[in-house]
């Protein structure tokens, strides 16, 4: 998103537009100069500025630079495929008498061809680059270039009566087009903005989207901060298998400033998966213990890069299970454990749930037997379809004041990509998503934190939404009365649920600033 640096794609394309053009500035159609005249001096500014606006953008952008495949990569081959026509209409034209009349024809389907097929070229361009900035130029450049060309064809060329029923079909194509196009064009702009608001100096910080070798898979890592000198997070999400990379500027953004932060996709899920699918497509190397050694070989990764003696930990739901098992045998590595939505007990928090939805369904008249009918099913077979099923019947009586749309956040994201999409999508068919990570599923299912010692050797911080009924607030309240360590505190966030982080990331980070410069 929006890197700057050479691109020599750039180069590439700018040499395939000014080639043309500099042989044509001797073979200029014999009847060129008695029409140039009569160019709209409006058309000629905007086509002036769009052509500076390209020539300068596509060079200073490494983004347009060719990458790993993904779905975007069409964009770039769309576009260079433009680019081959429009030398081939060159080739053409070069062929011709040289009219104006052979300036200014269609080729491939397209009209006005030495105009159109460059302009779509850099517009694809700027789509695969996610570059607003090439998009707004080439529009500029569009509405100059193709203007004047269109209006020397229709002084050149003797109209054609129109065909109606093409007429109307070109339209019915062109409205979910444009349509199409114009949404595209917001989130890229959309994305961009956030990109620059909160834009991140590499001289003296990070901000890189990085695969590193951990325990023989490639894993994924968002790394963000303006000054790598300061305290590092590390951040271990949810789940098991939910990574919020994708939307990590949401919960980040209010912390770089003072930390460098770093996302991580554990083994097993979002883009880690993906970049390892190949090998352990079916996650045979997924288990808690490997998860641990994972944490410890990342822990030790990140001492070494850098420079630093321990980490902080930020935990959020099952997350927070690998933090504090992770704590109790690396206790040297850590500085502080900060827990988001603590996981205590599943059972306990379920029961909670429960009993708190039958109760409001009761004293609001309401029939009990669905929550009574999914709760039966949650016991009898616990699996993650039967936790699903509670969680929906449960969760209308206890809904939070504060909420989150991770859709649209994922989607507004200049961190979102691809595979980040793939993972949502594996995640809606819960019956293979279970089997998929059912080694870790079914340690959280019988995880009991209680039964794994009280005692905390660094300061402990636990963040929950007071709404929170999938890690149940009461829970973490009673926990952190319970154990003993150097300092810890609890934190309720009124109308709070889940996922306080992303619901009220600067009350949030207000809490993690606060209980940090403690340590």
């Amino acid at each position: 998103m929006v890197h700057f640096g050479f691109s020599y794609v750039g180069l590439i394309y700018i040499a395939m537009l000014l080639i043309p053009n500099f042989i044509w500035a001797k073979n200029k159609p014999k009847d060129y100069d008695r029409y140039v005249g009569n160019e709209n001096k409006f058309l000629g500014i905007l086509e002036r500025i769009g052509e500076a606006g390209n020539m300068v953008l596509v060079l200073i952008f490494s983004d347009f630079n060719i990458r790993p495949f993904t779905v975007w990569s069409v964009w770039l081959i769309a576009s260079f495929i433009l680019m081959v026509l429009y030398e081939l209409y060159w080739v053409r034209y070069f062929r011709s008498p040289k009219t104006m009349a052979d300036m200014y024809s269609s080729f491939a389907g397209f009209p006005v061809a030495g105009a159109s097929l460059p302009c779509i070229a850099f517009f694809c361009l700027g789509l695969y680059g996610s570059n607003i900035f090439l998009i707004v130029s080439t529009l500029i450049l569009s509405a100059g270039h193709i203007g004047i060309h269109i209006m020397h064809r229709n002084e050149v060329v003797p109209k054609k009566k129109k065909n109606r029923a093409l007429t109307v079909l070109k339209v019915l194509i062109l409205i979910p087009v444009t349509a199409f196009l114009a949404v595209t064009i917001v989130v890229i702009a959309v994305r961009n903005v956030s990109w620059f608001r909160n834009y991140i100096d590499t001289s003296k910080g990070i901000n890189e989207a990085v695969y590193v070798p951990i325990g023989g898979q490639e894993q994924y890592l968002l790394i963000r901060g303006r000054d790598i000198n300061n305290p590092v997070i590390l951040y271990i999400h949810g789940g098991p298998a939910g990574p919020d990379s994708p939307i990590a500027n949401v919960y980040t953004d209010p912390l770089i400033d003072d930390y460098t932060f770093i996302c991580w996709d554990q083994r097993g899920c979002g883009r880690t998966y993906f970049r390892n699918a190949g090998e352990d497509p079916d996650n045979k190397t997924v288990d808690f213990e490997t998860a641990l050694s994972d944490t410890d070989e990342l822990v030790d990764y990140i001492l070494n890069r850098f420079g630093k003696d321990k980490v902080i930990l930020m935990c959020h739901s099952y997350g927070t299970v690998v933090g504090t098992e992770y704590i109790r045998e690396h206790k040297d590595k850590v500085s502080a454990y900060i827990g988001i939505g603590q996981f205590v007990n599943a059972k306990e928090s379920d029961t909670l749930s429960y009993e708190d939805a039958i109760r409001d369904a009761s004293a609001n008249g309401e029939d009990t037997s669905p929550i009574e009918e999914a709760r039966t099913q949650y016991l009898n077979g616990s699996t993650l379809t039967d936790y699903m099923a509670l969680r929906r019947a449960t969760a209308k009586y206890h809904p939070a004041k504060n909420t989150a749309d991770t859709t649209m956040l994922a989607v507004f994201s200049p961190y979102a990509g691809t595979d980040d999409i793939r993972w949502v999508m594996k995640q809606m068919d819960l019956k293979n998503f279970y089997l998929l990570e059912k080694n870790l599923m079914d340690t959280v299912f019988a995880y009991d934190i209680y039964e794994h010692g009280l005692t905390y050797d660094v300061p402990v911080l636990f963040i929950s939404g007071d709404c929170d009924y999938v890690c149940n607030f009461a829970l973490v309240e009673k926990y952190c009365d319970d154990i003993t360590a150097p300092r810890k505190e609890y934190v309720a966030i009124e109308g709070g649920g889940h996922t306080p982080h992303y619901e009220t990331p600067e009350l949030f980070a207000g809490y993690v600033k606060e209980f940090l410069a403690g340590v």
